[in-house]
């Protein structure tokens, strides 16, 4: 995976089947925009934590867009994560998202981690509400 704008192919239900316990896990390649080199103070390119966020997100929204009908999706509205350790240029990652709560049916509570193997990059929470697609704009 890399920080991309496509879907991957997804079969939604009628009905939402979001539940605690529901996981995602997805590869990347620190790449393209997820880097940083911190304006040259550092000699390297990293993932950055704007990048490391991004991929976070993206992987919650995922884990709750196969759980939820046509007619929904979700928006996030707060992330809380450290960035704990470093993942050079060309490095193969994990993100990982596991659904902890639900919140009124519509509130969505995870955990959210990034390893390079068994080293943790990236660890926190991510909350994200579910919205009714056609109510946007």
């Amino acid at each position: 995976m890399s920080l991309r704008d496509e879907l991957p192919d997804l079969e939604r239900p009628s009905e939402p089947t979001l539940a605690p316990g529901l996981e995602r896990s997805d590869e990347f390649e620190v790449a393209d925009r997820l880097l940083t080199d911190v304006g040259g103070t550092i000699g390297l390119k990293v993932l950055s934590t704007p990048g490391m966020i991004a991929v976070m997100e993206r992987n919650s929204a995922v884990l709750s867009l196969q759980h939820l009908p046509e007619s929904q999706a979700t928006v996030g509205f707060e992330v809380c994560v450290k960035h704990v350790g470093p993942a050079a240029e060309g490095a193969r990652c994990t993100v990982r998202s596991t659904l902890r709560e639900i919140v009124d049916g519509r509130k969505l509570r995870f955990e959210v981690e990034v390893s390079e193997g068994d080293r943790t990059v990236g660890v926190g929470t991510h909350e994200r509400r579910v919205i009714e697609v056609g109510q946007l704009g």
